[in-house]
C-alpha cells in the first residue's frame, strides 16, 4: 500500500515511537510534518530539527517538515494548521512514565489530556477528522485475567500516566458519538523495545531511563554500574514483573497500518503486542546473550504504580489491520545493542547531514 497524496501530522514526531514511525510512513511515500516540543529529544544548537529526524532523512532519502510546537499551546497548533492541509494525524505527544507520573500527576493531566482537547478542538476547525492515537495497556490496570483483549475492563488503572490515557480514550469515544465525521483509532501499545535495524535510531532517554531495556543497554555498554530489579515478589514464575515486550518497528508498522485499514468514522481500539510475557530476568538473560556481556543487578523494592504481569491478546489487529508482530525478544535485544554500541551517548555527538535532495514537501521552510 502507498501513502502517495497524504499528509500526516505526526505530534511528538521526534519521539523514541514517533521517529520511527515517521521512518515508515515515509518509506511507503507519505508526507510528514512533525511537531515536538523537543522535551524528550535532542537537537545539536547548530541544528535545524532533532538529530533523530535528521537520520531519519538520511536513512529514507527524504524530507520530513518540522516545527517545534506545544501542543498545550493552542495558538501555536493552530499556526501548522493553517500552513498545510492534512488527511490524518498519529498522536503521540505525551509525557509518559509511570513513576514520574505518580509523583507529578498535574503535569500529566495538563499534556496528556488538555493537549489532547485542544489539539482536537484546532483539528475540528480545520476539518481534520481522522486520527490514530497512541494510548496504552495501562489503561486496563490491574487485570482480571489474562491475556487481555480490547473488551478487557479499563480504567482500574494504577498510576496517573494509565489514568490520563483512559480519560482520552473516553473522550474520544464521546468525540466519535457526537459527530460521525469523526474517525479516530486508539492503539493500545503494550512495552516498546528495540531500535532500527541499522542502528542510527532508537530510544535515547533524558537523564536516567525510565524504562527496563535502555537501562540494560546502558549497563551493559558500561555508561551504569548496575541494574535496579523493582520487586522480586510478584505473583509470577520468577517474582519479577512480566510485561508484553514489542519490538519498535513492528509498532510503528502497525500506526501504517491503521491509517490503511482506518473505518469512516467511529471509534476503534487495537491492541499491539506479542501475546507473550517476559519476565525481568529473562529479559536480562536474552540482553547478556544478544551482548555477550554481563548485566549486574540488585533487587529493590516495587515501584509504586506496577502491577505484576500484563500481555495482550492482538487477534483483532491481527484479523482487521492485518497486522503481526514479527520480531522476538532475540531481535529486541540484537537491535537495542547495535544502537547502544554505535550510539554510547545516545543522538549526542553526531555529525548527521541532510541528505541532498530530499525535499518533497515545504522545501523553502527548513529552517524552522
Amino acid at each position: 500500500m502507498s501513502g502517495k497524496g497524504q499528509t500526516i501530522l505526526v505530534t511528538g514526531g521526534a519521539g523514541y515511537i514517533g521517529a520511527l514511525t515517521v521512518l515508515e510512513l515515509l518509506n511507503v511515500d507519505f508526507e510528514v510534518v512533525v511537531i515536538d516540543n523537543l522535551s524528550n529529544a535532542y537537537q545539536a544548537s547548530s541544528q535545524q530539527k532533532p538529530e533523530c529526524l535528521l537520520r531519519v532523512e538520511e536513512l529514507t532519502k527524504k524530507h520530513v517538515a518540522f516545527h517545534s510546537v506545544d501542543i498545550t499551546n493552542k495558538e501555536e497548533l493552530n499556526s501548522v494548521f493553517q500552513k498545510y492541509k492534512f488527511d490524518n494525524v498519529i498522536h503521540f505527544a505525551a509525557l509518559k512514565a509511570v513513576g514520574e507520573s505518580v509523583a507529578k500527576p498535574l503535569d500529566y493531566y495538563k499534556v496528556n489530556v488538555t493537549g489532547t482537547i485542544l489539539l482536537l478542538e484546532v483539528m475540528r476547525e480545520h476539518g481534520v477528522y481522522r486520527m490514530i492515537y497512541s494510548s496504552s495497556a495501562t489503561v486496563y490496570g490491574l487485570p482480571d485475567k489474562l491475556p487481555l483483549t480490547e473488551e478487557s475492563r479499563t480504567g482500574n488503572c494504577t498510576n496517573p500516566y494509565g489514568k490520563s490515557k483512559y480519560m482520552v480514550e473516553q473522550i474520544l469515544q464521546d468525540l466519535c458519538f457526537s459527530n460521525k465525521a469523526w474517525s479516530i483509532t486508539s492503539l493500545r501499545y503494550f512495552n516498546p523495545v528495540g531500535a532500527h535495524a541499522s542502528g542510527n535510531i532508537g530510544e535515547d532517554p533524558n537523564g536516567v531511563p525510565n524504562n527496563l531495556m535502555p537501562y540494560i543497554a546502558q549497563v551493559a555498554v558500561g555508561k551504569r554500574e548496575k541494574l535496579s530489579v523493582y520487586g522480586k515478589d510478584y505473583d509470577t514464575p520468577d517474582g519479577t514483573g512480566v510485561r508484553d515486550y514489542i519490538h519498535v518497528t513492528d509498532l510503528a508498522v502497525g500506526h501504517l497500518q491503521a491509517i490503511f485499514h482506518q473505518k469512516p468514522s467511529g471509534f476503534q481500539i487495537y491492541n499491539l503486542g506479542t501475546g507473550r510475557g517476559y519476565s525481568v530476568l529473562e529479559v536480562i538473560e536474552a540482553f547478556k546473550a544478544a551482548s555477550g556481556k554481563d548485566i549486574p543487578y540488585e533487587i529493590v523494592d516495587r515501584r509504586p504504580g506496577d502491577i505484576a504481569t500484563s500481555y495482550a491478546d492482538a487477534s483483532r489487529a491481527n484479523k482487521e489491520l492485518a497486522w503481526h508482530a514479527s520480531r522476538n525478544i532475540d531481535d529486541m535485544c540484537k537491535d537495542t545493542w547495535r544502537w547502544q554500541q554505535k550510539n554510547p551517548d545516545g543522538y549526542k555527538n553526531s555529525s548527521s547531514v541532510i541528505c541532498p535532495g530530499a525535499c518533497s514537501l515545504d522545501s523553502k521552510k527548513r529552517a524552522v
